[in-house]
């Protein structure tokens, strides 16, 4: 029996600022709780309230020291910040070290300040399932900016795009050429570049490979042009360009009426996860009965075509 959970409560608390109510919070989207349809719920009022920040780039850019610059400049303007970091869990074990709030000792006793460590949970594309659920409850707790930093990424994970308003992509001098700058993939999500560690050799070189790159992209009138700033976050450079450029995207996200639209987007895709999740926990229930032995068995041995059996699978959920 899973303890019920008064969630009205929680919402009140955590809107008052009581951090351990907004952690149960997360804590309760994190398990898939069966109440977590009342927390959405209680939720809703809230949101869209909050400007979501992402962060993304490949292992060893710098995401978690800018992340915690990128709070020490925001706070000093006297805005209410979260911060959810999401760690890759082992495909081994399951675990995660949840390691990326270690370098952000800074802000523990700020209650300015919310930070959660996030597993991924063998989720792909650079973030958790949760995450978009933890944006909202963050939200409902009064957070005018969250910062979503994803997980090391590569080429491809590039989830974050549809839950930020704002994507930061993180590089770093020496991590490839010219070539390397004009491929496909998470660059192509970039609202902001940010060359971190730009006091190391080969900062000047990356700086006009990513501008030639933009170069290359086809914009219509009025579209947003990636902005090229330079950083070096352990010594705190650069951080005050970083909320510049956020600043200057959103004011053209509110100018033209994308930010809505994006919205707008990232619910279409929330819904549609949801969605999902249902149809396959239906799925699985389906495991322990017949039916879907049974039209494997047909499959299998050539009486009906896969695409026969899955309209059959449909027809029963």
């Amino acid at each position: 029996m899973r303890p019920r959970h008064d969630v009205g409560a929680l919402v009140a608390k955590a809107r008052d600022g009581d951090a351990r109510s907004v952690a149960r919070l997360i804590t309760l989207v994190e398990n898939g709780d069966p109440a977590l349809p009342e927390v959405a719920a209680a939720l809703a009022p809230y949101a869209g309230r909050a400007q979501v920040v992402g962060l993304t780039g490949a292992p060893g850019v710098g995401k978690s020291t800018t992340t915690n610059e990128l709070v020490r400049a925001l706070r000093a303007t006297g805005v209410r910040v979260g911060v959810l970091a999401v760690d890759p869990s082992s495909p081994f074990t399951g675990g995660a070290i949840l390691g990326d709030r270690i370098r952000m000792q800074d802000h523990t006793t700020d209650p300015g300040v919310y930070i959660r460590s996030m597993s991924s949970r063998g989720q792909l594309g650079g973030l958790s399932a949760a995450t978009p659920q933890a944006v909202r409850v963050l939200e409902g707790a009064g957070c005018e900016v969250i910062l979503v930093e994803t997980v090391g990424v590569g080429q491809a994970e590039v989830e974050i795009a549809s839950l930020a308003d704002t994507t930061l992509v993180l590089l770093a001098p020496g991590m490839g050429d010219a070539i390397q700058a004009v491929k496909a993939g998470v660059l192509e999500v970039a609202d902001v570049f940010v060359i971190n560690k730009a006091d190391r050799p080969g900062a000047d070189a990356t700086y006009r490979d990513i501008q030639g790159m933009l170069g290359l992209g086809e914009r219509a009138p009025g579209d947003w042009r990636p902005l090229v700033v330079r950083a070096t976050a352990v010594q705190g450079e650069g951080i005050d360009d970083i909320v510049a450029a956020i600043g200057k995207h959103r004011a053209w996200m509110e100018t033209g009426g994308a930010l809505q639209a994006s919205r707008e987007r990232r619910a279409a895709v929330e819904i549609e996860a949801i969605a999902l999740g249902t149809l396959r926990a239906r799925i699985g229930d389906l495991r322990e009965g017949t039916a879907l032995s049974t039209l494997a068995t047909a499959v299998a041995t050539g009486q009906l075509d896969p695409y026969a059996a899955a309209d059959e699978l449909i027809k029963g959920l």
